[in-house]
């Protein structure tokens, strides 16, 4: 067990100033929340204006509080980088988050306005409010609480084009990395395992993406005059996608490495109540449920070109193109992965039908070595915000990003945490936010601050 580094009055006193921050906290996250910062530019909803406001404001919430602030552009969304100096000797904590947001979808889904956040059962309902302006909100409370008095150095990375893969982030690693280095490094675009009990982020899985290209003819032909002795492209695609699972449902590619989770506890009815999956329908795959969520491969039919139905005549469909999301155990080389899917769709294509198969974008997964001091004071300063110790876990999902943090800055303690649970519906509908947890979470993370400050250095 951790012994405390700082006294428990002390960490009483940050949970009173965070609690007495809270009201301002708050209206800067609606602030934040009311611009519809959506940073991909191939879609529709994409305004370039919004990006740049909420890294304006970002910014001068930064400069507020002390900060040596600037905003960076390497070709994509600005990203802003600010920092304060700590004592003589202290170590240097980065704190991450991204301002940027996903579409909103369907408005006809939503309960409210998704850019105008509502609070309902304890909840703030919005797009972004969870993912993750958040975690924004949750480094401006460290900063808060310690006031004109931070027990270590601090620097902001807040960036603008997290949801669309942080294109960008490489160069500015490249050019700006020594202004980013730090000891510990807390990036807060994750969450917990339930409502009240805090978690660290320990894998990730990582990601390869690609679009899946069969053609049979030159030209469409009439199905009555042609079909039976010629293939159409639709149902061929068809036939080669289904041979990318065996009848459980686990991915067919050979090759791929094949992890083991956290061992949580975690049934198939937790997993249908957050999930939605329909009444009878079963699960894929083999191994424990979190097994299949956080650490072996999958891959999903993410879109398919081909006629509608309304616009559908008796023809032959020369073309036909599905893409692809392969998500990879967190150990796995997205490269290999892809060779991998490549040979696989090259073996299993019907009929000698022609194939294109295109890579669109590939991640790296991640896996933390969470052994050391760093990571016990940030377990404790955890436990000392919910008032239990945390878990860890892993995450399905790809967040490239982590991966390269930790190929940038290979001797910090990289800690990936954040104010989700498993009812935020992050890039979904209805988005967001449990205040009682994110109320706790900048407490974990100014109390982290105090701890680390208090270390031996």
């Amino acid at each position: 067990m951790t012994p405390p580094t700082i006294p428990a009055a002390e960490v009483e006193a940050i949970r009173a100033r965070v609690r007495d921050l809270l009201p301002a906290l708050r209206a800067d996250l609606e602030t934040l929340s009311r611009i519809p910062s959506v940073s991909a530019d191939t879609h529709e909803s994409y305004d370039p204006a919004t990006v740049e406001a909420t890294a304006e404001l970002t910014a001068e919430l930064l400069r507020a509080e002390g900060l040596r602030v600037e905003i960076v552009r390497e070709g994509g969304e600005p990203a802003v980088i600010g920092h304060v100096d700590g004592p003589p000797g202290a170590p240097t904590v980065l704190l991450y988050a991204h301002h940027d947001v996903q579409p909103t979808g369907d408005p006809e889904l939503w309960d409210s306005d998704p850019w105008t956040p509502t609070e309902r059962g304890g909840r703030l309902y919005g797009r972004g409010v969870a993912d993750d302006k958040a975690g924004i909100t949750a480094h401006l409370a460290a900063l808060r609480a310690h006031a004109g008095a931070l027990p270590v150095g601090v620097t902001v990375f807040v960036e603008g084009e997290e949801e669309w893969g942080s294109d960008s982030l490489p160069v500015i690693l490249e050019r700006h990395g020594d202004k980013l280095a730090a000891d510990a490094i807390v990036l807060a675009d994750s969450g917990n395992w339930e409502i009240g009990l805090p978690a660290l982020t320990t894998t990730l899985r990582g990601l390869v993406r690609a679009v899946v290209t069969v053609r049979t003819l030159d030209h469409g032909v009439h199905s009555g005059m042609f079909g039976g002795a010629c293939p159409d492209a639709i149902t061929a695609l068809i036939r080669l996608l289904a041979t990318l699972h065996d009848d459980a449902g686990d991915l067919a590619v050979e090759g791929l490495r094949v992890g083991t989770a956290a061992p949580l506890d975690y049934d198939e009815a937790r997993l249908r109540a957050e999930s939605g999956l329909l009444d009878g329908v079963e699960l894929v795959g083999t191994g424990s449920i979190l097994d299949r969520l956080w650490a072996r491969p999958s891959l999903t039919t993410i879109g398919i070109d081909a006629p509608t139905v309304d616009n559908a005549s008796n023809t032959l469909v020369p073309s036909a193109s599905a893409k692809v999301s392969m998500r990879l155990a967190p150990d796995q080389d997205p490269a290999l992965a892809y060779a991998a899917l490549e040979a696989h769709l090259r073996a299993h294509v019907p009929w000698g039908a022609q194939l294109d198969v295109q890579l669109t974008d590939d991640g790296p997964g991640f896996a933390a070595t969470t052994v050391g001091p760093i990571y016990d004071e940030a377990r404790a300063a955890l436990a000392d915000a919910f008032g239990v110790r945390p878990v860890e876990m892993g995450v399905g999902g790809s967040i490239p990003f982590i991966a390269a943090f930790a190929a940038r800055f290979p001797d910090a303690a990289i800690l990936v945490t954040g104010v989700e649970d498993p009812d935020s519906r992050a890039h979904g509908a209805n988005e967001s936010l449990d205040l009682g947890d994110w109320e706790k979470a900048c407490v974990a993370e100014a109390v982290f601050l105090a701890r680390l400050g208090a270390m031996p250095h």
